[in-house]
């Protein structure tokens, strides 16, 4: 039709009664990877040593770890006197309820080296603080997947989360 040929021209993008579209993908072009032009599409990565799976996997700017269990009342202040013992804490990361405003059970807390980070997950895992048992342990660990023998075999590597349970199938009806 003549009019959706003029809305596209003078508008750009129209949408099925006629109105232009606007925004974010509102634009349509011929050449979709026009987007990732230049450095769009080109993505950092964290360089790896060639560590067993498991080992624990450096951060872009330290070594983090995951506290879990944390009591619902906790502070970033507590957490931080708590781990402070064993080195620089870089970054400390509390999550709030925003209906409540407690603690959401689980801390991040980054160091600077792993020396520092592996004996606070030593040390702090099992204890108790607050009343309550801590769980500690590394944030981020290489998985098979990223193992040379595993290199490009899609879905090498793929384990469930740490504590969850087994898969089981299901059953076929």
């Amino acid at each position: 039709c003549i009019r959706d040929r003029y809305q596209r021209r003078v508008h750009g993008d129209v949408d099925a009664r006629g109105r232009p579209v606007k925004g974010r993908g509102g634009a349509s072009t011929d050449k979709p990877k026009e987007r990732y032009r230049g450095k769009g599409g080109q993505f950092e990565s964290v360089k790896q040593d060639k560590g067993a799976h498991g080992d624990p996997a450096k951060s872009i700017e330290g070594w983090i770890v995951f506290v879990n269990n944390v009591h619902e009342e906790a502070q970033e202040d507590d957490i931080h006197d708590l781990f402070a013992e064993f080195g620089e804490i870089k970054n400390l990361h509390l999550n709030l309820d925003r209906r409540t405003c407690f603690a959401k059970g689980y801390v991040l807390v980054e160091f600077n080296t792993y020396k520092e980070a592996k004996r606070a997950i030593e040390e702090m895992n099992g204890s108790v603080f607050m009343d309550q048992k801590i769980n500690v342990d590394w944030a981020f660990v290489k998985s098979a997947a990223d193992s040379p023998a595993t290199a490009g075999i899609r879905g090498a590597g793929r384990q469930p989360a740490r504590g969850a349970a087994p898969t089981q199938k299901r059953p076929k009806y």
